[in-house]
């Protein structure tokens, strides 16, 4: 008879006093999975909490982006108690237009590769430009559809795409929902390692919900 997974469940408290039941399955492989959900809540005052989840739910990744610190850096864990840490994303510059991202295996220390928004084309539509460990330009992420608009209704959906080695390896499409920010994950076959193609995704979703908030 097949072994049955370890699944940890715990009650974790969101908006209204309610609960939402989290389930963690260990050993989720990130290189057979190709849908993935992201969801955090509206608003946030010291720091915005992002929840990555398998389209069966599963959680994979869980993040505390901070809001006040000096210089740009967070973890991102494979678990909600943040005991198992799987990427480092830390920011090259404390004060830049176009701001790098270097992000790391937070357990071995190595560099998958780094991200670098591009500021000033970043006013009408949010762009970054991804390189590989080595440093070369091996793609971008890109704002979709009705970005201006969104900048002045920020009510309206938002949608990214994220290319590499030209071809299209993510998009990341954002789900109406009342009481939390959803966003659906597809990837795309590649040779990019699905951790890193994820956290591409997380900052530019963080961007704009830095832009969104400020």
């Amino acid at each position: 008879m097949a072994a049955k997974p370890d699944i940890a469940e715990s009650a974790v408290p969101t908006a209204g006093m309610s609960t939402e039941l989290v389930r963690e399955v260990a050993g989720v492989s990130l290189t057979t999975q190709r849908q993935y959900v992201i969801k955090r809540k509206f608003w946030s005052f010291l720091e915005r909490i992002f929840h990555v989840w398998t389209v069966d739910g599963q959680l994979i990744m869980y993040i505390k982006h901070p809001l006040l610190k000096l210089r740009e850096e967070f973890m991102v864990y494979e678990d909600e108690a943040q005991t198992r840490p799987l990427l480092r994303v830390k920011s090259k510059q404390v004060i830049a237009i176009n701001f790098s991202y270097e992000i790391t295996d937070a357990n071995t220390g190595a560099l998958l590769g780094s991200v670098r928004k591009q500021g000033l084309k970043s006013i009408l539509r949010d762009k970054f430009i991804v390189l590989d460990a080595n440093g070369q330009e091996i793609g971008y992420a890109e704002e979709q559809g009705a970005s201006v608009l969104r900048r002045f209704f920020p009510w309206l959906t938002s949608k990214h795409a994220i290319f590499a080695n030209n071809q299209q390896v993510a998009f990341i499409e954002q789900k109406f929902r009342f009481f939390n920010k959803e966003f659906t994950v597809d990837l795309q076959q590649s040779s990019m390692d699905p951790r890193f193609v994820l956290a591409i995704a997380l900052l530019a979703l963080i961007a704009e919900a830095r832009r969104e908030n400020g």
